[in-house]
C-alpha cells in the first residue's frame, strides 16, 4: 500500500530485528503497565477499528487537568479515564469549564476546555499532529482497508447481476 519494498522496510524501519510481517508489540511490560495505570493501556489502533477515527480523534483533544483524578487527568468524552494525555507536551493543558446542573451524587457536566497552558504547537499544528497520528492508527487497525474499498463498486455489481440472473431463472 505504502510503495515500500520488503528490502527498504527491513533496513530502513526494522530496528528490533523482527520478521517481515510480524505484528507490532508494545514495548511497555504488562506488570509496568498496570503498575502505572492501574490496567493494562487499550491497544489505541483496535480502538480506531472499533470506535473509529473520529472517536479517536476527538479522545485525543479532550484531555484536561483534573487534580481528583490519580494520575492528574481526566477526558471529556470518556470520563474517569486511567489514561494520561500522551500528547500534553504538544497541545498544552487544558481545564474543564463546567455548567450546567448535574445530579446528586453525579459527576460534574463539563461544558468546554480551555488552554491554560500552551505546548509547543500552535492549535493549527497540533490539529495536523493528531490527525496525522490518527490517520496511522486507522490505517495500521486495519491496512487491507484501502484494497477492500476499492473492491466495493465490483461487489455491488456482481450483486445486482446475480439477483438480476436469478430473477430470470425464477
Amino acid at each position: 500500500d505504502l510503495g515500500l519494498s520488503e528490502v527498504q522496510v527491513m533496513s530502513t524501519l526494522n530496528v528490533t530485528g523482527a520478521k517481515f510481517g510480524d505484528t507490532i508489540m508494545t514495548g511497555m511490560p504488562v506488570d509496568t503497565s498496570e503498575q502505572w495505570f492501574g490496567k493494562i493501556p487499550p491497544d489505541l489502533s483496535l480502538v480506531a477499528r472499533v470506535r473509529g477515527s473520529d472517536w479517536i480523534y476527538t479522545y485525543l483533544r479532550s484531555f484536561y487537568v483534573d487534580s481528583t483524578r490519580p494520575l492528574g487527568w481526566n477526558n471529556r468524552l470518556f470520563v474517569n479515564v486511567s489514561m494520561p494525555n500522551p500528547l500534553s507536551h504538544l497541545q498544552g493543558v487544558q481545564r474543564a469549564e463546567y455548567g450546567g446542573a448535574s445530579q446528586v451524587g453525579a459527576d460534574r457536566l463539563v461544558t468546554g476546555l480551555v488552554l491554560v497552558q500552551p505546548g509547543q504547537q500552535s492549535p493549527a499544528e497540533f490539529d495536523q499532529t493528531l490527525r496525522d497520528i490518527v490517520n496511522f492508527l486507522q490505517y495500521a487497525a486495519e491496512p487491507a482497508a484501502l484494497q477492500r474499498h476499492s473492491l466495493r463498486v465490483w461487489v455491488l455489481l456482481f450483486l445486482v447481476l446475480l439477483t438480476f440472473l436469478v430473477y430470470l431463472l425464477k
